[in-house]
């Protein structure tokens, strides 16, 4: 099993950036594909980004390419999303989430999540 905890979130005004982090805790956080994911009031959660289990595939949105950079650091157990050029409509709670399969970019095949990190971009 694996546990996440997401850290960083906040309020920012668009165009700004923020830099929010997930730390895992448990065993071998290396065979675990990473995933972000973001829900806004009365949405349905969505797919931001994910990364492979070495790191060397990434995956993003449309809506964040270009924008947003998902990095993982296996030695510290961590995985980060880099957040430019923000917009209003990224205002979510955003939620990191673990499998052990390959990368998905839909939240079901995710086995572990967070709790969430509130992102808030004014205008």
């Amino acid at each position: 099993q694996v546990q996440l905890v997401e850290s960083g979130g906040g309020l920012v005004q668009a165009g700004g950036s923020l830099r929010i982090s997930c730390a895992a805790s448990g065993r071998s956080f290396s065979s675990y594909s990473m995933g972000w994911f973001r829900q806004a009031p009365g949405k349905e959660r969505e797919f931001v980004a994910a990364t492979s289990r070495i790191g060397g595939s990434t995956y993003y949105a449309d809506s964040v390419k270009g924008r947003f950079t998902i990095s993982r650091d296996n030695a510290k157990n961590t995985v980060n999303l880099q957040m430019n050029s923000l917009k209003p409509e990224d205002t979510a709670v955003y939620y990191c989430a673990a499998t052990r399969g390959p990368v998905f970019t839909t939240p079901r095949p995710y086995d572990y999540w967070g709790q969430g990190t509130q992102v808030t971009v004014s205008s």
